[in-house]
C-alpha cells in the first residue's frame, strides 16, 4: 500500500497546525480561537479532521479549540506501545498542560469518549467539564456487553476480528482502505458520509502504521480484561466522576447502542445531562453538526447544568 503524504493530514481551514510534546510523545493538533480551552478527542476510524466544524463554530463562540490526532493517528507519533486507556488519558492531560492551560473542557467521541471518561477519573484536576459522544462509561459498556440478550456484544463483534495479528490491518487497508468508508456508512444514520469524507478518512488510515496503531486500542481493551493492568483500571474507574457531564448519543447508533450508553449517569456525582438525538447514528458531530453544536454550546453556556 503506497504511503499517503502529509497533505492527507495537514488539511487547510480556519485553524492552524502545530505539534506539542506530552507524556513523552509528540502530538499533532489543529487549533483555533481564543478563550477557555476545549480539547476534542476523536474516535475510530477518524482523525482530528472529524472536528473541523467544531474548530470553527466553537472558536466563533469564544473558545480556544484544540483537536489532536490521538497517539498512533494522523500526524502524531506512532510508538510501539501505549495504546491503553490509562496512557491515552495521560497523553490528553499532558496536551492540556503543553498548551499552557491548567484544565479544559474535554469532548470525546467513540474511543475519544473512553479516553475522556478515563481522563476525568485519573486526571480530575485537568478536566473542567466533560462531554461524551456515542460512548458509555467504560464500566457501563462492559456491563452492556455481558448482558443478555447480548445485543451490544453483537454490535461490537467486529472488535473480535481485530484481535488477530496482521490480517485485520491488511483487510482494513485493502482497496485503498475502502473498508473505512463501509464502517462509516454502517455506523451512521441515513445520508452520511459523502464521498469526500470517505476519501479523507481512507487516506488518513493509509498513513504508514496508523491502521496497526488504531487496532491496538481495540486489542488492549479486550486482552487486558483479566490482566493486572485491566483489573486495576476497572477498580479505578469505579471512582465517581466529579465534573459536570454532557452525554450525547444518536438514537440510530448501531455500533454503540443507546441502551448501552443510557445509565452511565450512575457513575457521575456531578450534574449530568443526557441527550438522545433522533435520526442520528454514531457520528453526531458530523452527521448533524448544527444540532450537535447547539447542544454542546447550550450546555457550555449554562453555569449550573441540571442533573
Amino acid at each position: 500500500m503506497p504511503a499517503r503524504g502529509n497533505d492527507s493530514i495537514y488539511l487547510t481551514g480556519p485553524w492552524t497546525h502545530r505539534s506539542v510534546s506530552a507524556n513523552g510523545t509528540r502530538f499533532h493538533l489543529a487549533e483555533s480561537g481564543d478563550g477557555p480551552l476545549v480539547l476534542l478527542l476523536h474516535g475510530f476510524p477518524e482523525f482530528w479532521w472529524a472536528w473541523r466544524r467544531q474548530l470553527d463554530s466553537l472558536s466563533r463562540a469564544g473558545f480556544r479549540v484544540a483537536a489532536p490526532d490521538l497517539r498512533g493517528y494522523g500526524g502524531s507519533d506512532k510508538p510501539p506501545r501505549g495504546y491503553d486507556l490509562v496512557t491515552a488519558a495521560s497523553d490528553a492531560a499532558g496536551m492540556v498542560r503543553a498548551l499552557g492551560e491548567a484544565n479544559a473542557v474535554v469532548v470525546g467521541h467513540d474511543w475519544g469518549g473512553l479516553i475522556a471518561w478515563t481522563m476525568a477519573t485519573y486526571h480530575p484536576k485537568v478536566v473542567r467539564r466533560l462531554a461524551i459522544v456515542s460512548m458509555p462509561h467504560p464500566l457501563r459498556l462492559r456491563a452492556a456487553v455481558l448482558s443478555a440478550p447480548f445485543a451490544q456484544a453483537k454490535s461490537m463483534s467486529y472488535a473480535l476480528g481485530f484481535q488477530l495479528p496482521v490480517l485485520p490491518e491488511r483487510r482494513l487497508l485493502s482497496g485503498g482502505a475502502s473498508r473505512v468508508g463501509r464502517l462509516l456508512s454502517a455506523w451512521s444514520g441515513p445520508g452520511w458520509p459523502d464521498q469526500e469524507t470517505e476519501r479523507r478518512y481512507a487516506d488518513a488510515m493509509c498513513v504508514p502504521s496508523v491502521a496497526h496503531c488504531a487496532l491496538e486500542y481495540h486489542r488492549w481493551y479486550l486482552r487486558s480484561r483479566f490482566r493486572p493492568d485491566g483489573i486495576a483500571y476497572t477498580r479505578m474507574m469505579r471512582s465517581p466522576i466529579q465534573v459536570p457531564t454532557l452525554h450525547l448519543h444518536g438514537a440510530l447508533d448501531p455500533c454503540v447502542l443507546p441502551s448501552a450508553a443510557r445509565g452511565s449517569g450512575v457513575y457521575v456525582e456531578a450534574p449530568y445531562r443526557w441527550r438522545l438525538l433522533d435520526g442520528i447514528g454514531h457520528f453526531p458531530h458530523e452527521e448533524a453538526a448544527d444540532r450537535f453544536d447547539f447542544e454542546l454550546r447550550s450546555w457550555l453556556a449554562d453555569p449550573e447544568p441540571e442533573r
